[in-house]
C-alpha cells in the first residue's frame, strides 16, 4: 500500500453532492421529521461510497470512465452509442440546471452575511467559477473545493453539536429505521440528492488526475471513505441543527433555518449557518460544470484535458445558463426539480452498467467484483429504481 497523501478526488465528491439542494433537503427533513431519518442519510452515504469506488476503480483499472463503459455494452454498436449519449445529455442538462440553484444559493447565502444583492453575488460567482475552471489546474480545483468542504464542516457541524440531542436519540434515529407518516418522499429526497449520478463520471476522470493505477486503490479507497464520510456527517449535522432549532416549525428554505438559530445559538449562528450555505452553493457551482466536461470527454473518449476547446465550452455552458436563469429571477426550485427528473430516469440504467461492466474479466482483470460487492451494488441499484420510478412519478 502506498502512503496516503493527504485529501484528494474524494474531498471533490463531497463538495459536489453537499450543495443548496442537500442542506435545503436535510433543513426540511429535520424541521419535518428531527433525527427520525437520519438512517436514510446513513443508507445514502454508504450506497455512495459502494458505487463511487467501483467508479473510481474503473477508472484506474481501465484508463477510461463509465462514458466507455457505456459505450461497450454488449450487443449492437447503437445500443453503447444510444445509451451513452442519453446518459450524457442527462448529465449535461442536469449539471446546467442544477448550477441556476447552486448559484442562487451560494448568492443568498453571501446577501444575508454581507448585505450585497444576491444578482451582484450571482455575477460574482459565475465569473468566479469559470476562471478557476479556464484554468484546467485540477488541484487547484481540488484544494478550493477542500476549502470549501472544510468550511461547511465546521459550521454546520460546530451548530449541530451546541444543540444536539441525548447519544441514545441520535443512535436510534441512525440506526432504527422509521418512516412517520408523510415522511416517504423525504427519506427518498436525502438519498436521491446524495447519490448524484455525474458524480459516477466525475470520480473516474478525477482519480486518474491524481493516481497512476490501480496498485494506488487502497489510497483512493480511504480517502474515498474519509470523505464521503465527512461528507454525510455534515449532511446529517444540518438535519440534527434543524430538528432542535426548527421542532415541526414551517420552513420553506434553508435562509428560514438560519434566521430561526439566532433565538437559539446568538447572533452569530445565523450568520455562520448563511456562509455555509453559500460554501456549498459555490462548490457545487465548480463541481457539476466540471463534471458535465468530464462525462463529455469520456463519453466521446476524448481523454479528460478540460482545458480543449470542446469541454471548455460545456462547463461554460452550464455556467452561462445557471447564471442567466439565477439573473433573471427564474425560480431555482422547478429547474432542480428537472434535474432530478432526469437523472432519476437515467440513474438505475447508469448504475446497472457500471454494476455490469465491474464484472467484465477481460478489462478488469483482478479488479472485477467480488460476490459482496456485486451484493452491495445489486441493493444500490434497486434503491436506484425506486428512486427512477419516484422521479416518473412526481413527472405525473
Amino acid at each position: 500500500m502506498r502512503a496516503w497523501r493527504g485529501v484528494g478526488p474524494g474531498v471533490v465528491i463531497a463538495a459536489a453532492f453537499i450543495g443548496p439542494g442537500t442542506v435545503t433537503t436535510a433543513t426540511l427533513a429535520g424541521a419535518r421529521f428531527g433525527v427520525t431519518l437520519l438512517w436514510a442519510l446513513l443508507f445514502a452515504t454508504v450506497a455512495t461510497i459502494v458505487l463511487q469506488e467501483m467508479s473510481a476503480r474503473l477508472g484506474l483499472a481501465t484508463g477510461a470512465g463509465l462514458g466507455q463503459a457505456l459505450r461497450a455494452t454488449r450487443g449492437p454498436r447503437w445500443l453503447g452509442v444510444s445509451l451513452a449519449a442519453l446518459a450524457g445529455t442527462a448529465v449535461v442538462s442536469g449539471a446546467a440546471a442544477y448550477e441556476a440553484g447552486n448559484l442562487t444559493g451560494a448568492g443568498l447565502g453571501l446577501e444575508s452575511v454581507t448585505g450585497i444583492p444576491l444578482k451582484g453575488w450571482v455575477g460574482i460567482g459565475a465569473v468566479l467559477a469559470g476562471l478557476l475552471l479556464w484554468t484546467g489546474r485540477y488541484r487547484l480545483v481540488e484544494r478550493v473545493l477542500a476549502a470549501c468542504v472544510a468550511v461547511m464542516g465546521f459550521v454546520f457541524l460546530t451548530t449541530a453539536i451546541m444543540v444536539a440531542p441525548h447519544l441514545g436519540t441520535l443512535l436510534g434515529g441512525a440506526f432504527v429505521p422509521r418512516l412517520p407518516t408523510g415522511a416517504e418522499f423525504t427519506a427518498l429526497a436525502l438519498i436521491g440528492t446524495t447519490i448524484v449520478p455525474y458524480n459516477l463520471f466525475l470520480h473516474a476522470a478525477a482519480v486518474r488526475e491524481r493516481w497512476s493505477d490501480a496498485s494506488d486503490l487502497p489510497s483512493v479507497r480511504l480517502d474515498l471513505l474519509l470523505a464521503i464520510g465527512l461528507g454525510g456527517i455534515v449532511s446529517g449535522a444540518i438535519v440534527v441543527t434543524a430538528a432542535a432549532a426548527l421542532d415541526g416549525t414551517q420552513v420553506h428554505s434553508a435562509g428560514d433555518m438560519a434566521r430561526q438559530l439566532e433565538p437559539l445559538l446568538g447572533p452569530w449562528a445565523s450568520h455562520a449557518f448563511a456562509l455555509g450555505y453559500a460554501a456549498a452553493g459555490v462548490s457545487s457551482a465548480i463541481t457539476a460544470p466540471l463534471a458535465a466536461a468530464y462525462t463529455v470527454l469520456d463519453v466521446l473518449g476524448r481523454g479528460r484535458d478540460v482545458r480543449a476547446p470542446l469541454p471548455r465550452w460545456v462547463w461554460a455552458g452550464c455556467v452561462a445558463f445557471g447564471a442567466l436563469a439565477a439573473l433573471a429571477s427564474v425560480r431555482p426550485v422547478p429547474l432542480i426539480l428537472l434535474a432530478q427528473i432526469v437523472n432519476g430516469l437515467a440513474l438505475p440504467a447508469v448504475a446497472l452498467v457500471l454494476l455490469i461492466a465491474m464484472n467484465d474479466r477481460s478489462r478488469l482483470g483482478a479488479h472485477v467484483n467480488t460476490w459482496r460487492g456485486n451484493v452491495a451494488g445489486g441493493l444500490v441499484v434497486l434503491l436506484c429504481a425506486v428512486l427512477g420510478a419516484r422521479a416518473i412519478l412526481l413527472a405525473l
